[in-house]
C-alpha cells in the first residue's frame, strides 16, 4: 500500500494518506465543480494530520453531513471528512494535492453530487 504525503498551497495544512489510488471522482456538485478537486475515499483513519487540527477550516452545506476541510491562509481545500450510510467515519482527497500522484495516471469517473 502506498504513502502519499499531501498539503494546501501554503503547507499550513499537512497530512499523509495511506492506500492506492487508481480511480478518482469527479463529482458535479455545487462546491466542487466551482474548486475543481478529484476526489478519491479513504477510510478516515487512512489520513494522518501533519498540522494540528485547529488549523483547519471547515465548511458544511445543504445537508451539513460533510466537513469539507480548508485553509484558511491559503484557501486550498485538501480533503473532507464525513460518514458513510453505515455509520464509519471515511475522507474524501482531493489528489490535487498530494504532488506524487500523476494524475494522467488515474481513471476519473463522474460523480452526480448535484442531484442530491
Amino acid at each position: 500500500m502506498a504513502k502519499y504525503e499531501g498539503s494546501c498551497h501554503c503547507g499550513r495544512i499537512a497530512f499523509e494518506v495511506e492506500g492506492d489510488i487508481s480511480e478518482v471522482i469527479d463529482c458535479n456538485c455545487s462546491l466542487c465543480r466551482r474548486r475543481g478537486a478529484l476526489l478519491a475515499a479513504f477510510p478516515r483513519s487512512a489520513l494522518t494530520l501533519k498540522t494540528p487540527e485547529s488549523d483547519l477550516g471547515t465548511y458544511r452545506f445543504n445537508r451539513k453531513a460533510i466537513d469539507h476541510r480548508f485553509c484558511p491562509d491559503c484557501g486550498v481545500s485538501p480533503f473532507s471528512e464525513g460518514k458513510r450510510q453505515d455509520g464509519s467515519v471515511m475522507t474524501m482527497v482531493n489528489v490535487r494535492c498530494l504532488p506524487a500522484v500523476d494524475l494522467s495516471m488515474l481513471k476519473v469517473t463522474a460523480f452526480d453530487g448535484a442531484s442530491y
